[in-house]
């Protein structure tokens, strides 16, 4: 009996070791990548939660639904995590996006990056700190035209987009915001 019990005991700290490390890979792995090119997240994969606001501040992105952040259909003003393929047709990654649109057809959005784009016309900074407590620094979304993504492509509701800048995007006549 003392053998089969040291056997168990042996297979459950494999069992334990094989958990922490997986644990430590993939917090490894986002770290390195975050939603840079490349980047190891997969669909499903849940960001952390965001931080608390601070004590006085009143959230600045438009009207939030009462529902679960992580559930419910992406809505004008939101910024989802989801599989949005790249330019080229070559594949695709998770990455946040702005929703621009949603309809039965599907919904448009715009690709958020991590790369610095400031010096870029067709990019804007975008605050990340309150859907992304991760982040290091702020994103760049791309004012270019919008991609059209299936809408079981999201993957998980990061938070709202900044009212100014969720303003001027939608003062923008090429970009359908309705």
């Amino acid at each position: 009996m003392p053998e089969a019990l040291l056997w168990a005991v042996a297979i459950l700290l494999a069992v334990a070791a094989g958990w922490a490390w997986n644990g430590w890979r993939h917090r490894a792995a986002n770290r390195r990548s975050g939603n840079r090119p490349g980047s190891t997240r997969t669909v499903g994969r849940r960001p952390a939660p965001p931080r608390p606001r601070a004590a006085g501040r009143t959230a600045t992105g438009p009207r939030s639904r009462d529902a679960d952040p992580g559930a419910g259909t992406p809505a004008p003003g939101e910024i989802w995590w989801a599989d949005v393929p790249y330019a080229d047709g070559s594949g695709s990654k998770v990455r946040p996006c702005l929703v621009l649109r949603a309809d039965s057809r599907g919904v448009d959005v715009l690709k958020i990056t991590s790369q610095d784009k400031s010096d870029r016309d067709d990019h804007v900074r975008i605050p990340t700190r309150d859907w992304d407590p991760g982040a290091e620094h702020d994103s760049y979304l791309s004012l270019t035209e919008p991609t059209r993504i299936s809408s079981a492509a999201f993957a998980d509701r990061a938070g709202n987009c900044d009212a100014d800048l969720w303003r001027s995007v939608r003062s923008l006549h090429h970009l359908p915001t309705r």
